[in-house]
């Protein structure tokens, strides 16, 4: 069976370019202010969840707050404990912390 033969829409001259939607983890979200406080550069910032996620491992790694025999794990600053609590966690599961601190 051959493939099948897709045709790319005409463009016009004039039109303007289709605009990408940033959907899943790519789309920006509000931050309360307990992340906001952690991450944020900017009063009011949106930032998508993988943004969020790469900051807080910066955060994590500049602040040392990883555990030296297990880097896995982290134990939250006083900066971290209204997101986290202040237990020792798993840091690949801190995702699971953010739904309640992130909003569309």
């Amino acid at each position: 069976m051959p493939p099948k033969k897709t045709t790319k829409p005409e463009v016009v001259e004039g039109d303007a370019p289709a605009k990408k939607r940033g959907g899943g983890l790519t789309k920006p979200l509000t931050l309360s202010k307990e992340l906001a406080a952690i991450i944020s550069k900017e009063k009011d910032e949106k930032v998508s969840r993988s943004e969020c996620i790469k900051r807080l491992w910066a955060y994590l790694k500049a602040q040392n707050l990883q555990d030296p025999a297990n880097k896995q794990f982290f134990t939250p600053d006083e900066l971290m404990q209204p997101v986290f609590g202040s237990e020792k966690i798993r840091a690949f599961s801190m995702s699971k912390f953010l739904k309640e601190h992130v909003s569309n």
